[in-house]
């Protein structure tokens, strides 16, 4: 069964509750108004489940892969005078990374492989530079692996009401809807806690559960036990322990008895020349689709690295504050497959420094690529250009 199809399952035993035969049409509108089309639906309404014209029996199908409503024990025996829990519901859909062919292994992602199919819980704290590919490797671990994946991403404001989940309006009813955190722990997935050294103590929920113990879900009373192959992996730019450079000016200190409940921790570097030219080949092959034959963008690439080398090195010796990740490399290709002008690009995706650090690493990348001029570029076109079609009235 197609996860579109049974999606539209799910979406029809809730409009629908306690429903087995359904109308072509109530099929159709069901599945147009979750934006899918009839090679979703069209199984559903086929002679195997017709019952007689323009009416299907879909009573197995919707029993099968209709989301349950999970409720506390408590609620199922109402009596008078006793209060009733109130319900518990969760999404049941399944989120997946989907695997990128601009992604090359390398690191710790064996490391990171091999955590996720041991199914053991064994909670990483993976850190690092910002773009230098945290996120993306677990991600895409996941993805090769065929292994559920749920991100949250971590701000100042993210609560216990995000993360467990929280009192919510479904259908005219208030009912407790599980957040990220437990639907990851039912489902045997890996959490992804993005950038976690800018949460608050508000994430001190997650205490127990980075233990890999049932958490209580104090709002309800029920108890939530992690299913084999659930796990916990944090990504941040600091180790916990502030920015003293003031580089990460939103990371915050975390708590040591928080931290102290991984396992283990990463520290992740940015990649070698090697591997960050196979990295950024693919994305100039993801981004133009021209022949390279003589060989210009391999040129352009080696020059890249060779330029980034120098400012990182420079960076680590306290002569530069400024670094050009991995990503902003990426970005660089892509923006030269757009305008196909290496200074330009290069221009356009280090305008974010200050005016003397730009002009510093512009200068730097024409010593390296001689056939560039730093000072003939222009920023922006012509505004006299575009006025010759305007009409003034």
């Amino acid at each position: 069964m197609k996860k579109s199809t049974e999606i539209i399952l799910q979406e029809l035993a809730k409009r629908f509750p306690d429903k087995k035969e359904f109308r072509k049409s109530e099929v159709e509108d069901t599945a147009l108004d979750l934006g899918y089309t009839g090679k979703d639906y069209g199984v559903l309404v086929s002679a195997e489940y017709r019952i007689r014209r323009g009416v299907f029996n879909l009573q197995a199908l919707v029993e099968e892969y209709a989301p349950t409503a999970i409720v506390n024990p408590v609620a199922q025996i109402p009596a008078q005078g006793i209060a009733m829990a109130p319900q518990s519901v969760v999404n049941t859909e399944k989120t997946y990374a989907e695997v990128d062919p601009t992604f090359v292994p390398w690191g710790a992602f064996s490391d990171i492989k091999r955590v996720i199919t041991s199914e053991m819980f064994y909670p990483v704290y993976v850190s690092g530079l910002s773009g230098n590919g945290k996120t993306f490797m677990v991600e895409q671990a996941c993805a090769k692996l065929g292994k559920e994946f749920i991100r949250v991403q971590i701000n100042p404001e993210t609560d216990e009401d995000d993360l467990l989940g929280g009192f919510r309006l479904v259908n005219g009813e208030t009912v407790f809807s599980k957040g990220p955190v437990l639907k990851a722990m039912e489902n045997g997935a890996i959490l992804l806690l993005d950038e976690i050294d800018r949460a608050t103590n508000k994430i001190m929920c997650l205490q127990g559960i980075l233990e890999g113990k049932p958490v209580l879900v104090k709002k309800t009373g029920e108890v939530v036990s992690p299913t084999k192959g659930f796990n916990v992996i944090a990504t941040a730019n600091t180790k916990g322990k502030g920015s003293e450079d003031g580089r990460f000016t939103a990371a915050s200190i975390i708590d040591d008895a928080f931290l102290e409940r991984f396992t283990i921790a990463i520290d992740q570097p940015f990649a070698s020349a090697g591997v960050e030219k196979k990295i950024l080949l693919n994305h100039f092959a993801k981004f133009t689709e021209m022949d390279d034959d003589d060989g210009t963008r391999i040129e352009f690439t080696d020059k890249l690295i060779a330029w980034a080398d120098i400012i990182r090195k420079t960076f680590y010796d306290d002569g530069v504050d400024e670094v050009i990740s991995t990503r902003r490399l990426c970005h660089i290709a892509q923006t030269y497959s757009i305008f196909q002008d290496r200074m330009k690009a290069i221009n356009l995706c280090i305008s974010r420094f200050d005016d003397d650090t730009k002009a510093a690493f512009l200068d730097l990348y024409t010593k390296i690529d001689a056939d560039v001029n730093a000072f003939n570029q222009p920023e922006v076109e012509e505004v006299a250009d575009q006025e010759e079609d305007i009409d003034v009235y």
